[in-house]
């Protein structure tokens, strides 16, 4: 009897500090993940616009493609969702999963990851890719994208 007493005290204490998966994963992130759709309506119709660049966001925004099997997406997600929380208000920091929005992929020329196109509130947006040397250093590249091309504190 004491044994089972002893089961069902381990038990409830699990159930009490667990951690729900779906709520952990409910968290709010401050960086958004889009699909196409999304894409189409929150940062540019490329496909009944295809002349030119019209932005269609309310704050400019950093896209970051991106993939779950790549080491070096793994290493900026962190430091991107750091900076959408320090930024947030004046940026949207969107992910695109290029492994499963490939045709976004492809339009903006993705041929390697990671790959980030930071679009301006006005002129064309600007593409770069890869990551520096450690941690610190990704950062404040990111952070001197987002102040000179997004934000245009030169």
């Amino acid at each position: 009897m004491k044994q089972i007493i002893a089961i069902l005290f381990v038990m409830a204490s699990f159930s009490v500090f667990a951690v729900n998966p779906a709520e952990k994963s409910s968290e709010s992130k401050a960086a958004i993940n889009i699909n196409k759709a999304d894409f189409i309506a929150n940062v540019m119709d490329y496909e009944n616009n295809t002349q030119e660049w019209v932005f269609k966001g309310d704050k400019p925004c950093l896209i970051d493609f991106y993939a779950d099997w790549c080491g070096p997406c793994r290493i900026t997600s962190p430091i991107l969702e750091e900076l959408a929380q320090e930024y947030k208000g004046k940026i949207d920091v969107y992910k695109v999963d290029v492994d499963q929005e490939r045709e976004l992929a492809q339009v903006f020329g993705v041929s390697g990851i990671p790959a980030f196109l930071y679009c301006p509130m006005e002129g064309k947006p600007t593409m770069t890719s890869g990551i520096a040397k450690d941690k610190e250093q990704t950062k404040e590249m990111f952070r001197n994208y987002i102040e000179t091309i997004l934000l245009e504190n030169k």
